[in-house]
């Protein structure tokens, strides 16, 4: 059903067995964030914290936490939602099912956001400070406390009060620490390529106060339409509306637009000077550091009487947004391959952190009349892709040809690592880009968003056979063609220490490592590890290297460098005494035993 507050939507997940209430007392100073770190593993319920250490405010977390319970919360539009989607794949796909296209051209009607009185809007019930909310902090060096759900809410200068003509985001928020003022300032993250960053721009050079909302809780679609990669020019709001299955309501407050139905709202002018914000706890299992970053200047706060306040918590991949990129691809899997001639599929690799790797599978169409063996359309291919919204932000990609093995499936991330493998001429398929941007929360990089990019294109039949039993060398085996290994050499020398000792037509690929079992302990730490602590302009050497006409490429193994570096930002390690206390609850008589 279309929810209209965070507390509607606790009730009917309690009925459903999706919920679970923690009476017990919990701080909110990293218990609670490890709380919900363990149970999102278990595939456990969303949590409602009851009792929160010095705050009136109950907390829910986990919510998304699983794509069944995701559905579950938009059950009455998902199926028309996704065809909405679809139909701009395929126009054709609503004509075929009559019925089901009339239902979704009805849902359409619900995009259209409805203006509604502020003495009926239930966000202005009680008015408060930012001392009084949750001040959740979820790993140990965090800067201070932190909105972890928030729907920041901005305006085209042009188009002030026309939800139509807004952007919604999910960027964080900093509450307190640093050198903010106390209940008057609060910090504003976004990273590069943001719809945020446009409105200020125009803003700036239009010499007009750029306000902000920041809403927090309301209709659950409101957040999940938050972090929807809509095209840019189609409103969140509006798909908000499509999702809940009911308009999105809005009352105006002075200049501000005010989402009437969230639980909380935070409204204020972004002050000219920057402030220093973090660190943070971020989603590729790093900190992100202090940096200068926008600073809120702070209006005034509203909530409901009966306001509940979201949050999630992000770290090392798999984590809630996790689900929500699962869910995401569910919903929309099928547009971005329309969107680029040939493309097949492409998949963003969650447990490298998502921006740091992607995977695609296209097709070579170029010449019909001959086999292709060296890649051409699908570095075409791999140009868009690396032009493409967020995918922009992708360091490496792995990109292979559909008529090679048309039964690949690219979420099978070995299998297509071992297609890969099998067929790459290191001396013909790497393409850097070497002077970039990349992720803002990256720091493989030289400097802040700065770093390099690189393809890998593999095309043809298999030119070699995987090891998989370790040569006479210290070293480990991670998968098939994969080795890692730990050395103190730089990596030029330890690319000549290693000529003859491994041999290309069975060792491909060498990650250079700190810890060669933790990389091949799990696929997934050889993901993190191999693709969040390396630039690949820098950290990409092989056996026999050679420069011709300005394209890089080596004869022998290639070698990637993903030791962690000085100035690396440092990995997330929860606090012992915290996990101590936490263990409490999950034991026979504590509140989560039954987890």
């Amino acid at each position: 059903m279309g929810y209209r507050s965070t507390r509607e939507c606790i009730e009917a997940l309690e009925k459903h067995g999706q919920l679970l209430r923690i009476a017990d007392e919990v701080d909110p100073h990293l218990e609670m964030a490890e709380i919900q770190r363990r149970v999102y593993a278990a595939k456990g319920p969303a949590l409602l914290f009851e009792n929160v250490k010095g705050c009136k405010f109950p907390c829910v977390s986990n919510l998304f936490g699983t794509p069944e319970r995701t559905r579950l919360i938009f059950a009455d539009t998902y199926d028309q939602v996704a065809a909405l989607v679809a139909s701009k794949a395929d126009p054709l796909n609503l004509l075929k099912k009559p019925g089901h296209a009339l239902r979704a051209g009805l849902s359409a009607l619900h995009a259209l956001p409805k203006r509604v009185s502020a003495s009926s809007a239930p966000v202005f019930e009680c008015r408060g400070t930012i001392s009084d909310l949750p001040p959740i902090v979820s790993w140990p060096d965090d800067g201070g406390a932190f909105i972890t759900l928030p729907q920041v809410y901005s305006e085209h200068p042009d188009h002030p009060g026309k939800p139509l003509k807004s952007n919604l985001g999910m960027y964080r928020i900093q509450l307190n620490g640093n050198e903010y003022v106390t209940d008057k300032e609060v910090g504003l993250h976004y990273q590069i390529h943001r719809g945020i960053g446009v409105h200020q721009k125009l803003h700036q050079d239009q010499g007009k106060p750029f306000r902000v909302a920041i809403f927090i809780g309301g209709p659950p679609a409101m957040s999940f339409s938050a972090v929807m990669p809509l095209p840019e020019g189609m409103p969140e709001v509006a798909f908000a509306g499509l999702l809940a299955g009911r308009r999105f309501r809005y009352a105006r407050h002075k200049e501000w637009t005010v989402a009437a139905e969230a639980d909380f709202c935070i409204i204020g002018t972004i002050k000219q000077e920057l402030k220093r914000e973090g660190p943070f706890g971020d989603h590729l299992g790093y900190y992100s550091l202090a940096h200068p970053f926008p600073c809120l200047e702070v209006e005034e706060l509203f909530h409901r009487k009966d306001a509940v306040w979201p949050f999630t918590v992000v770290g090392r991949p798999p984590q809630e947004d996790t689900t929500f990129g699962e869910v995401i691809h569910d919903m929309t899997g099928a547009v971005i391959p329309t969107e680029i001639p040939g493309l097949k599929a492409v998949h963003a690799v969650d447990a490298a952190g998502v921006h740091p790797l992607l995977l695609a599978i296209g097709q070579e169409r170029y010449t019909p009349y001959v086999k292709t063996i060296r890649p051409s359309e699908m570095l075409t291919m791999a140009n868009a892709v690396l032009g493409k919204g967020q995918l922009s932000l992708a360091k490496y990609l792995f990109i292979t040809n559909e008529a090679d093995a048309p039964g690949l499936d690219i979420h099978d991330i070995p299998a297509f690592f071992k297609h890969v493998l099998e067929r790459i001429r290191w001396e013909r398929d790497l393409h850097f880009q070497t002077e970039t941007s990349i992720d803002t929360l990256d720091y493989s990089g030289d400097a802040l968003n700065h770093g390099s990019k690189v393809v890998f294109a593999a095309n043809g039949d298999a030119i070699r056979g995987l090891g998989t039993e370790k040569p006479d060398l210290d070293c480990t085996v991670v998968a098939p063609g994969i080795l890692a290994l730990a050395s103190t050499f730089e990596l030029e020398t330890f690319a000549k220490q290693l000529e003859g000792l491994v041999p290309v037509e069975r060792f491909p690929l060498v990650v250079l490592c700190d810890d060669p079992e933790f990389l091949a302990a799990d696929f997934s730490n050889f993901l993190w590890v191999t693709f969040t602590r390396s630039n690949p302009a820098r950290d990409i050497h092989g056996v026999g290297a050679k420069t011709e006409f300005k394209h890089w490429g080596c004869t022998g193994p290639l070698i990637i460098d993903a030791r962690l570096k000085p100035h690396h930002a440092p990995p997330l390690i929860e606090d012992p005494a915290v996990t101590e206390k936490v263990d409490a609850l999950f034991v026979t008589d504590g509140s989560l035993a039954m987890l």
